[in-house]
């Protein structure tokens, strides 16, 4: 399925999301790599099949190498685990959870396979849909350390937000029919 086909699917009431899906597949503040790898990282964060299938299509389209597809699939992978585990910390009064060591392995983000910047805009992309603010502060002021622009950062958070949208649509009428 591709990207247009995907839009074709959302119903009338959804018709800001395909407008807006369309325009993200065009945006500009980012590299194609960054774009596209967004996008993936955050169809696979919301795991609706036919998002995934339609948007992996349209980033392969693109141009988006197998090495950076791998990486965007880590990311949403690690940030599934590390986003429940921090958003506990945060959402857990007592403290002293915050001073155990995590014993949690996370070496794909000392290594990712791609330039550290296109995998912290990933990250970030990912902790929107899986809300944990912890995460977010936290990939936010790595990508404030490499110069990354906020416009930058706003067009992944816009990219998660849509494709999360679209998913939650896609699969509230699967689950209606």
């Amino acid at each position: 399925m591709s990207l247009d086909a995907l839009r074709e699917t959302l119903p009338a009431y959804a018709k800001d999301l395909s407008l807006n899906l369309s325009s993200l597949a065009a945006e500009t503040l980012l590299s194609d790599q960054q774009k596209w790898g967004a996008f993936v990282a955050s169809a696979h964060a919301v795991g609706v099949p036919a998002v995934v299938q339609a948007v992996e299509a349209a980033a392969s389209a693109a141009g988006l190498s197998a090495e950076a597809k791998t990486a965007a699939k880590a990311a949403a992978a690690i940030m599934g685990m590390n986003n429940v585990y921090y958003r506990s910390l945060h959402l857990i009064s007592n403290g002293e959870y915050k001073t155990l060591p995590a014993k949690l392995r996370m070496n794909v983000l000392a290594n990712p396979g791609v330039e550290k910047v296109d995998f912290e805009l990933w990250c970030t992309a990912v902790s929107a849909i899986n809300g944990c603010g912890m995460c977010l502060d936290a990939h936010e002021a790595e990508l404030k350390k490499h110069g990354v622009p906020n416009t930058s950062i706003q067009a992944a958070l816009r990219i998660a937000s849509v494709v999360n949208a679209v998913g939650r649509v896609i699969a509230g009428e699967a689950a209606a029919a």
